[in-house]
């Protein structure tokens, strides 16, 4: 999981991003962050205090939902467990936020966990071992999903294999969420979505949250 740790993301710039000020709309109007990360990485750190910084805009966010990240997982252990160590750690910045001793805002009260889909049926040892280290705030499962063939499109940083969402021990993980009430977070690229609808289909029962509008592209081919 050493490579966990590398970001592909550019280091946030504050004094670039100072030189717009803009009002506020509607400051009194209750937000929930519904997809936001936590991670300390190589040159890119963003965690509870960089985060409570970026609430001081004038927005009122009430609560806010932690996106999986591939943030501080277990070295140690099966590998299909060591992403608990992600939930294990979101979960008690839910409970610092919860002490109330940072405001209102209640940070990380959902949480979205991984865990590899492609266990198929072999997953909910790993799916209940996620509900127990959230404590009542797991909602959901995001795997890395996002693929396209061309080598300029590649925000993921680490590339899933070609027709993931199709496969079928893939499907069968997800089929399973229904069963504990979790959704499935689909991070896909505009070229996957008949494959998201194809998932859709083929797990009528599981709900699927589609992140990022569906990954419209504006690079590579279609820049």
């Amino acid at each position: 999981m050493a490579d966990a740790a590398a970001s592909p993301h550019l280091q946030v710039r504050p004094d670039w991003l100072a030189l717009t000020q803009e009002a506020v709309l509607e400051p009194e109007l209750p937000i929930i962050d519904a997809h936001h990360h936590l991670w300390d990485r190589a040159g890119n750190r963003y965690l509870f205090e960089q985060w409570m910084a970026d609430l001081s805009s004038g927005h009122r966010i009430t609560e806010t939902v932690f996106v999986q990240c591939r943030s501080m997982y277990r070295q140690e252990g099966p590998q299909a467990m060591q992403p608990v160590g992600e939930v294990e750690f979101v979960n008690g910045v839910a409970a610092q936020s919860a002490s109330g001793l940072y405001g209102s805002v209640r940070a990380c009260a959902a949480i979205v966990g991984f865990a590899d889909l492609m266990l198929g049926a072999d997953v909910q040892a790993v799916v209940e071992a996620l509900q127990q280290a959230g404590n009542g705030r797991l909602r959901g499962i995001r795997n890395t999903t996002a693929w396209h063939a061309d080598p300029s499109i590649r925000s993921n940083p680490q590339p899933p294999p070609p027709g993931l969402l199709a496969q079928d021990r893939f499907r069968t993980g997800a089929r399973l969420l229904a069963r504990y009430d979790l959704s499935l977070d689909v991070w896909a690229y505009h070229t996957q979505l008949d494959e998201v609808l194809a998932l859709a289909q083929a797990c009528p029962d599981t709900r699927l949250v589609l992140d990022h509008c569906g990954g419209p592209l504006g690079a590579g081919p279609y820049a």
